[in-house]
């Protein structure tokens, strides 16, 4: 069970790991659904390492990411509202890229994750 406090806010104390109600969504299997695969963790690791990025940036940032590919997963990270697209009014296009805030919050997440693979690699 899940406590909300003040506005809204989660104490994470009261968030325990469990199997839940098979008729509702795993909070964790959501997540991985829109995060789980290997060039979506990595476009937000790059996102949040440098914030605003252009397309071709981020494209030669990711060793071995195809253009179509990171095309569809940053199409996906906007749909789920993790990515914004911002567009230039110029000529050529300028298109770049940022995490929302929603996008941002992941940050802790990926932090823990690097301490934990840092264990795992020594």
């Amino acid at each position: 069970m899940i406590n909300q406090g003040l506005k809204g806010v989660l104490f994470m104390e009261d968030i325990k790991l469990e199997r839940g109600n098979p008729n509702e969504k795993c909070p964790i299997e959501a997540t991985i659904d829109i995060i789980g695969s290997k060039w979506t963790f990595l476009i937000i690791r790059d996102l949040l390492i440098d914030g605003t990025i252009r397309f071709g940036d981020l494209l030669r940032s990711l060793d071995g990411i195809s253009p179509k590919t990171l095309s569809l997963r940053l199409r996906e990270l906007e749909k789920f509202g993790l990515v914004k697209r911002i567009v230039y009014p110029e000529i050529p296009p300028k298109v770049e890229y940022e995490l929302t805030e929603k996008g941002k919050s992941l940050e802790t997440v990926f932090i823990e994750l690097k301490k934990w693979g840092l264990t795992i690699i020594e």
